[in-house]
């Protein structure tokens, strides 16, 4: 018996009601982007390699999966260099290109490549998968899809603004209850700043963003481990625990970072932003303890929590100072959010969220009796489907039950029957497959109850 086949680890098959549901996620979000006058784009599945490398730090460059050269790639290598066995240098000989490994990036050089055509500030959004050989887990899979949108050349706080309305707008539609969490990298400069722990800021951030999962003794410990001394990480126990309404955190903050400009104007970011967020459906609170890639990030930064679900974040984002210079056209400013497709699926799927009309892709089927009414049921379909509705036949005259057991099994929700008496009075009969109700109905009035 033949081996069944398979696919590799960390990549998955979507079934057509997956699908549909996957469809319904990306469809959503493509709509609130569009609405807010982002334009879409599309880069390769592949860049070359001198595009990725380099660009993630030395772990991202290890989970790059990287695309064999065709033909004689052992062209130019020495069987000294074979014969060392040194993976990375062998690599970079057979390999010129590579799957990528975010949006960002491949964004990065598409804006430094078509600088001439796009008019500033540039909205992009961009839904394409991407990968990553990572080591498979449940919920860490190697092939996932991203949802971005980012807006460069423009430094205007307005962005961010527009950007949490859009997270808002999404989850409304949705109808995902959400916590926006917002925090600013130069309060989080500040603070190791007003600790005389500056050039600590990377280990202090990475220890309290972990503060939901191990708590307050197991974030003091990391921080000690880290080298920072008793009297520091005293002084961080208040900020840490800091709690009340975003005003009050704000206030606060302005007392303990006096001294610091760079955390001041931190705040005075994150003031504006709030600002101007009154009558949003979702909370947005303040979380000093939100750290997202500092390395990346330079100013507001954002992360959205499902209320009704125990999740990780479905959205992040922030706003960073020079995505393009890595490719060499310095002091693009840009801010960007990232919806986890995977991850609001998993959520609308445990609390029930899907329309029904998202799902079923068929609404009207129509049994096959014969070659006459199959004649018939065409025409019919011609018009139904002329007025917008998703309709198929049976292909084959088969027993009834078999064509009623399809239609369930598709969750179709209405079936025709188109027999003798039908046809003679050019009507249908429509059946509710759900109530079982049935009513003769003339085909107009078919459309518009189906509508």
């Amino acid at each position: 018996m033949a081996q069944k086949p398979s696919i590799p680890k960390g990549t998955r098959d979507f079934s057509p009601v997956e699908m549909a549901k996957r469809n319904y996620i990306f469809n959503t979000i493509k709509e609130v982007y569009a609405l807010y006058g982002f334009q879409q784009i599309e880069t390769p599945a592949m860049e070359n390699l001198s595009t990725l490398m380099g660009k993630y730090g030395e772990e991202g460059d290890k989970l790059l999966f990287k695309i064999q050269n065709s033909g004689d790639y052992f062209r130019g290598i020495t069987d000294e260099q074979l014969l060392s066995r040194d993976a990375a240098k062998l690599a970079s000989k057979f390999c010129e290109k590579g799957l990528r490994y975010d949006l960002t990036v491949p964004f990065a050089r598409y804006v430094v490549q078509h600088r001439e055509e796009l008019a500033l500030p540039f909205k992009r959004y961009q839904i394409q998968p991407v990968w990553r050989a990572d080591r498979p887990q449940k919920g860490r899979y190697r092939e996932f899809y991203q949802c971005d949108a980012d807006v460069v050349g423009s430094s205007s706080l307005i962005n961010e603004v527009e950007l949490m309305q859009i997270v808002d707008t999404v989850f409304t539609r949705f109808g995902i209850r959400v916590c926006i969490k917002i925090n600013n990298r130069k309060i989080l400069s500040g603070i190791a700043e007003i600790i005389g722990q500056a050039d600590k800021i990377v280990d202090i951030t990475v220890a309290i963003d972990k503060l939901d999962k191990i708590g307050l003794d197991n974030v003091n410990a990391e921080l000690a481990e880290n080298g920072i001394p008793a009297e520091a990480i005293e002084k961080l126990q208040p900020i840490i625990l800091l709690s009340g309404t975003n005003e009050e955190k704000l206030q606060t903050m302005k007392e303990v970072l006096k001294d610091s400009e760079t955390g001041l104007k931190g705040v005075e970011e994150c003031e504006f932003i709030l600002s101007k967020l009154n009558g949003l459906n979702n909370e947005v609170e303040i979380d000093l303890t939100l750290a997202r890639g500092l390395n990346y990030y330079t100013g507001a930064i954002f992360e959205v929590k499902a209320l009704d679900v125990e999740i990780g974040s479905i959205t992040g984002g922030g706003r960073y100072d020079n995505l393009t210079g890595i490719f060499g056209m310095p002091g693009l400013s840009g801010v960007g959010i990232s919806f986890g497709a995977d991850r609001i699926f998993d959520v609308l799927n445990q609390l029930d969220l899907y329309p029904k009309e998202a799902i079923n892709t068929t609404k009207l089927l129509f049994v096959n009796f014969g070659e006459k009414e199959a004649d018939f049921c065409l025409e019919v379909l011609k018009q139904v489907r002329e007025a917008g509705i998703s309709a198929e036949i049976y292909p084959e005259s088969v027993k009834m039950k078999k064509q009623m057991s399809y239609a369930n099994a598709k969750q179709i929700p209405f079936v025709a029957l188109v027999g003798e008496t039908e046809m003679q009075e050019q009507k249908v009969t429509l059946k509710n497959m759900e109530s079982g109700d049935q009513s003769m109905l003339t085909i107009s009035e078919l459309i518009e109850t189906l509508r």
